[in-house]
């Protein structure tokens, strides 16, 4: 994974921030889905790789516990997390069992999903 990653950071669309990110989200039946962060001058209209990589998978039908893992590097090649944003996406079609591989130059370090959004934005009765 490390090297499909590295080669999809070239694929980033960051010429404000130079902050590149590539997700690979693997589904539990082995399909693969691509992510990569796209920027935006309005920054607000800014799209987070492991959002690009989320909204792929749900758009072909995939859905809560379908997920199995997501793997993520930067071009910073240092442990760079996901942002509060995703996190909250993660809640919503994920359910917390589904490892975060980061990958860094000294190596890669695995998180539950869980771990990185203990009180998540859930609205009574929802499906999250």
């Amino acid at each position: 994974m490390n090297q499909k990653l590295n080669d999809l950071l070239s694929k980033a669309y960051a010429p404000y921030s130079h902050f590149q990110v590539a997700v690979i989200l693997v589904t539990k039946d082995g399909r693969i889905f691509n992510g990569v962060n796209i920027e935006n001058t309005s920054y607000g209209a800014t799209v987070c790789a492991e959002r690009v990589a989320i909204f792929k998978a749900i758009s072909e039908g995939y859905g809560k516990g379908d997920f199995k893992e997501l793997h993520l590097m930067s071009s910073s090649h240092q442990e760079s997390l996901p942002c509060f944003l995703c996190r909250q996406v993660f809640t919503e079609f994920m359910t917390g069992d589904e490892d975060l591989i980061i990958y860094t130059d000294k190596g890669n370090k695995t998180y539950k999903l869980s771990t990185l959004l203990p009180y998540p934005f859930v609205l009574e009765g929802s499906h999250a």
